[in-house]
């Protein structure tokens, strides 16, 4: 039953999930094949710029406690 079961994942990953990146991967132009990592790329710094802007204005508006007893544990 559980060898069904990981050949079953095994045929999804590998026939269907993973076949743009087969395809991505048999292009003989590199910038093209590249294009995927440039997106994932854009979106962690897009995220991260989201991020520290949410950061600056929590700290901005006084709304974090900085004092040494904040939190129960420490």
């Amino acid at each position: 039953m559980m060898t069904t079961l990981f050949k079953a994942i095994e045929i999804l990953f590998v026939n269907y999930l993973f076949l743009p990146f087969d395809s991505l991967r048999a292009m003989e132009n590199w910038w093209a094949s590249n294009a995927v990592n440039g997106v994932f790329m854009l979106i962690g710094a897009a995220a991260m710029v989201y991020w520290m802007l949410q950061l600056k204005s929590f700290n901005d508006s006084g709304e974090e406690k900085k004092d040494v007893s904040a939190h129960s544990y420490i």
